[in-house]
């Protein structure tokens, strides 16, 4: 049996059809870039504050007394097992020694948590976010007035030595809910960190 052929007109037909394809493929208009997702827009913005809080933290030296100390491989360090944990709750501080008349004005902790002076005795904070004995109940609008007042919580007792609460009141807004925003995203440490001491001759404050 001989195969068949198609004709010349049919040869003719079939390739105007696929020229004609091609043109309209090329020719038609590309699909408009389609806008970010909102909710991948606020994650973008969310990741942005918390890396932007980190480097407020870093520089600005928080780990230097909210973190405990220890001795290290390459001398005193501080332990980022406990990062922002503040003093342990664990080390019970004896009655600060009796500074002697001059220049000298205070004492501190092996752990660097615990400072001693003429506003008493002062424990540095828990700042992770544990419900019971850090940051966890904490809105960034109790945050921004603790740092604005100088005062716990923006209305309680006052925020001492070491905190350099005169120069970071100075942060902007933003730089205040940044460092808020990361501080939340820590590991949650339980640690329950005591109460400041007045002076031996001062009344306790209020909470």
């Amino acid at each position: 049996m001989k195969p068949r052929f198609a004709s010349p007109s049919s040869r003719l037909s079939l390739t105007l059809a696929i020229a004609t394809f091609a043109v309209a493929v090329i020719a038609a208009p590309a699909e408009p870039a389609k806008p970010a997702e909102p909710a991948r827009a606020a994650a973008d913005a969310d990741a942005a504050k918390v890396e932007r809080g980190r480097y407020l933290v870093t520089i600005a030296g928080c780990n230097d007394c909210h973190t405990p100390w220890r001795l290290g491989p390459n001398g005193p360090e501080p332990d980022m097992s406990r990062m922002l944990s503040g003093h342990p709750e664990s080390m019970t501080m004896p009655p600060p020694p009796a500074l002697p008349a001059g220049p000298w004005v205070g004492s501190l902790s092996a752990t660097n948590t615990a400072w001693a002076g003429p506003w008493g005795v002062s424990y540095t904070a828990n700042l992770t976010p544990d419900p019971d004995t850090g940051l966890g109940k904490w809105t960034v609008r109790n945050f921004i007035d603790t740092i604005r007042s100088g005062r716990h919580l923006g209305r309680g007792r006052p925020i001492l030595p070491p905190m350099p609460i005169q120069m970071y009141r100075h942060m902007t807004d933003q730089d205040l809910e940044a460092i808020y925003t990361y501080l939340r995203t820590i590991p949650p440490i339980r640690n329950a960190v005591p109460e400041p001491q007045p002076p031996a001759s001062a009344p306790a404050p209020a909470p």
